[in-house]
């Protein structure tokens, strides 16, 4: 499987990412950096995507029902060099399904997700699921 994005800049103003139909803008300066995403947050962002989009693709799979899933995830940016360092991110589930295994949908998001694969070979990863009852 092969993805493609396309990117723009103008001078002096912030940028844009197009992918497929979306159109996602982020800072690029001072001025914008309290209200548009940075290419960090954007990182973040796409590891979010990929771990809630395995929630719904496991959902299906283990054969669970949910109402909700919510992330957090919180991030160590080194200096030198600048790069990712630590991510913790903690899931929670909202469930009231007393077949839903908290532990094997970790283990599924942590070995098939491919945002995450990805992460885990350049920095350290580790979170926790919970599942709350509605």
């Amino acid at each position: 499987m092969n993805y493609s994005v396309n990117a723009s800049i103008s001078a002096i103003k912030d940028a844009e990412i197009h992918i497929k139909d979306s159109e996602i803008i982020f800072g690029i300066s001072p001025d914008t950096e309290a209200s548009l995403p940075n290419p960090a947050e954007l990182f973040l962002g796409s590891l979010s995507a990929c771990i809630l989009k395995n929630v719904a693709r496991f959902s299906v799979m283990m054969k669970f029902e949910y109402t909700k899933a919510e992330l957090t995830i919180i991030a160590v940016r080194l200096d030198k060099p600048p790069r990712m360092d630590e991510i913790q991110y903690e899931l929670v589930v909202y469930s009231q399904d007393e077949s839903l295994n908290i532990d094997l949908l970790q283990k599924n998001i942590e070995k098939f997700g491919t945002i995450y694969n990805t992460v885990k070979l350049c920095c350290s990863i580790r979170g926790t699921v919970k599942k709350i009852t509605d």
